[in-house]
């Protein structure tokens, strides 16, 4: 397997290409029962499914998927996707941790840094995401990354057989806190 390919490096964790030898990881992860109950899925995602999505992304430039490892040993710890609306210049985040990298507080460096680089280096306006109310692990991630809850839909989502509240969330880049981790990195 090849080393992931570097772009852009926090505290305990960098972004990196996501990579095609890695899709059954990704499958994997996307379909563990905590992450289907945490996106509001039913069902699984079959892997014929997966992969025709994996290909037709790859097509699609507005379609940006990081791969998330560990910055000391590169070990891949999950995927945050940016699905970009180029005329409106802004995204919808997703993010998905690896089973055994939950609880760990790595989701929130790991959409802190895919802020950074929605915001510093391609220029977006604004990134948004939805999340289930009862996820409130999630969403308190997701404010401790940057993002503000901005409204709901209501009893749109399903938690645990129950209709449940999505909450709609978004960031802008002046809320979006500290310095690029590029320019830490560079020492600027």
């Amino acid at each position: 397997m090849s080393s992931p390919h570097l772009l852009l490096t926090g505290d305990r964790l960098a972004l990196g290409l996501a990579r095609d030898e890695m899709l059954t990881e990704y499958h994997r992860w996307e379909n563990d029962p905590h992450a289907v109950l945490g996106r509001g899925s039913r069902f699984p995602q079959t892997w014929e499914a997966r992969a025709d999505a994996w290909d037709r992304q790859l097509e699609d430039p507005d379609h940006v998927s990081f791969e998330v490892v560990k910055a000391k040993d590169k070990q891949p710890v999950g995927l945050s996707t940016l699905r970009v609306e180029a005329r409106e210049r802004r995204a919808e985040f997703h993010v998905v941790l690896a089973p055994a990298h939950r609880g760990k507080r790595l989701a929130e460096e790991a959409t802190r840094l895919t802020l950074d680089w929605a915001f510093h280096l391609a220029g977006l306006r604004a990134v948004w995401l939805r999340v289930l109310e009862p996820n409130r692990a999630a969403i308190t991630a997701f404010e401790k990354a940057g993002f503000r809850p901005t409204g709901r839909f209501r009893r749109s989502g399903s938690w645990l057989g129950q209709q449940v509240d999505e909450v709609l969330m978004d960031a802008l880049p002046e809320d979006f806190p500290g310095p690029p981790a590029m320019c830490v990195a560079l020492g600027s």
